[in-house]
């Protein structure tokens, strides 16, 4: 019996993705740029039984026969074809961050999974092999195999669309958790329904082309305020883009917003601050790590908050052939 244990952390991306062209492969209609985190990490274990007639899930202790199950069984699927494997798999998933609440948790649940299942399957995968494996349990979770900061490249087919470190200031993170109940409106359906519907789509492709190549110009030249700048605006955008589509889909809050009002005072008062958010409610605020007690002083009171520096890659943490 073969079994791996790894680890991954969540992202969240400065420049983001927002729809697919290819959606077996997870092929992003843009690139992307983020960092991981060094909080809210995912670790998997992926035993190999065959006398198993199908796969099974255990997340956070609980035995899942539905939607997660399948999504698991499917990506298990991809690495037993590259392994040449029939096996059955248990997978034993322990996720810190809420699942579905906008807080990349398919992001370091597809990177852990990712890891465990080729060193458990026997395949020897280097970084972009694994990146690019990862990206077809969930986009995000490519760049969640990559520590600190990562560029996404669209690439035009499997083997381009990978990710891979970028150079960057030394930045950190506050995450305010304003909610931590999964969302009415998957991810996945909402970015379907947007590219289906929006009129805008369009535009956000070719402007988050742009965004990107300049943040991450600004990222390697050091430039902060650049990239904070690019980074909220394009959340914004982002989320003007969502609710655009039909029917609309709206995941910031009145909180949410007050967040982003309180980040944009700060910059006011001199505090090198930008809000982002990604498919929820919870915010997250770009900052330097000097200006973090700044940034939590202003937001104590709206949500829970977490601080953030960029974290480590994926990374195997056991393994067993029995």
């Amino acid at each position: 019996m073969s079994t791996a244990t790894a680890i991954a952390h969540p992202n969240i991306a400065l420049v983001k993705y927002w729809g697919k062209r290819d959606s077996v492969l997870n092929l992003p209609a843009t690139g992307s740029l983020s960092m991981t985190l060094d909080i809210f990490p995912t670790t998997t274990t992926v035993t190999l039984d065959d006398a198993a007639e199908r796969d099974s899930l255990v997340l956070n202790g609980d035995e899942r026969t539905d939607g997660p199950a399948e999504r698991v069984s499917r990506f298990l699927d991809i690495v037993r074809a590259l392994a040449g494997s029939s096996a059955r798999a248990r997978v034993e998933t322990v996720n810190t961050v809420p699942s579905a609440a906008g807080l990349a948790s398919s992001a370091s649940g597809f990177a852990a999974l990712a890891v465990a299942a080729a060193a458990a399957y026997g395949l020897d995968l280097d970084t972009r092999a694994l990146s690019r494996l990862a990206r077809r349990g969930s986009g995000s979770a490519s760049r969640s195999i990559i520590p600190g900061f990562a560029i996404w490249h669209a690439g035009e087919d499997d083997e381009s669309s990978f990710a891979e470190p970028l150079d960057a200031p030394e930045l950190a993170m506050v995450v305010a958790m304003v909610e931590k109940r999964e969302k009415a409106v998957s991810s996945r359906e909402a970015m379907r329904r947007t590219v289906l519907t929006s009129p805008f789509y369009p535009a956000w492709v070719s402007s988050t082309a742009e965004s990107l190549e300049a943040a991450a110009d600004a990222s390697r030249a050091g430039d902060v305020e650049r990239l904070g700048r690019i980074t909220e605006v394009n959340a914004l955008r982002m989320h003007a883009l969502i609710q655009s589509c039909d029917p609309p889909i709206r995941y910031l809050n009145p909180v949410s917003v007050e967040i982003f009002d309180r980040v944009a005072a700060l910059r006011e008062s001199g505090v090198d601050a930008w809000a982002t958010a990604d498919a929820g409610p919870n915010v997250v605020v770009l900052t330097e790590p000097d200006s973090v007690d700044a940034v939590t002083a202003a937001l104590t009171g709206l949500a829970e908050l977490a601080v953030a520096r960029p974290g480590p890659a994926a990374a195997l943490v056991t393994r067993a052939d029995g």
